[in-house]
């Protein structure tokens, strides 16, 4: 999945660099372009590695689309919560950080529970291979934007 990974890398740098300050902020409507590529190729990544049939193509795409949507959403508060880190990272008190963390888990724990809300309607659009490779295909997606996120988000001083 070298393309992937190119594809998600290319993706997260032109997003992250705005997030984190150093390119300058960028517009709304510049961001919305951004994460819309990104959900473009997000959908191409899938469809190049699911290998679909016409007929699971047809259960398959409108429960994916619904799931991308829900998805956005929390990542968006995901966005949200990176800003407010980068914007307080030179005076983050103790209280601060603690509400940065609680509102990360509780992203994370959306994330989780949007993934496993769709696992019983992907299972009935999809063979439990294919549902099991879907799912390892979106975590391989998730796992290189996470790492390219890592090394642009500076880590908070003892």
């Amino acid at each position: 999945m070298s393309t992937l990974r190119m594809l998600m890398a290319a993706g997260l740098l032109l997003t992250a660099l705005p997030v984190s300050g150093r390119a300058g902020a960028a517009s709304d409507m510049d961001l919305e372009i951004l994460r819309d590529t990104i959900r473009a190729n997000r959908r191409a990544l899938v469809a190049a590695n699911l290998k679909l049939t016409d007929e699971e193509a047809k259960r398959f795409w409108p429960v994916y689309d619904r799931y991308q949507t829900e998805l956005t959403g929390v990542q968006d508060r995901l966005v949200t919560i990176i800003r407010d880190y980068t914007a307080n990272f030179s005076s983050l008190s103790n209280e601060k950080a603690l509400q940065l963390v609680d509102a990360y888990l509780g992203v994370e724990a959306d994330r989780v529970a949007v993934r496993r809300s769709y696992l019983g309607e992907i299972a009935k659009a999809l063979p439990g291979r294919k549902v099991a490779r879907f799912y390892q295909i979106e975590n391989k997606m998730d796992a290189v934007i996470r790492y390219d996120l890592a090394a642009e988000i500076p880590v908070v001083d003892p």
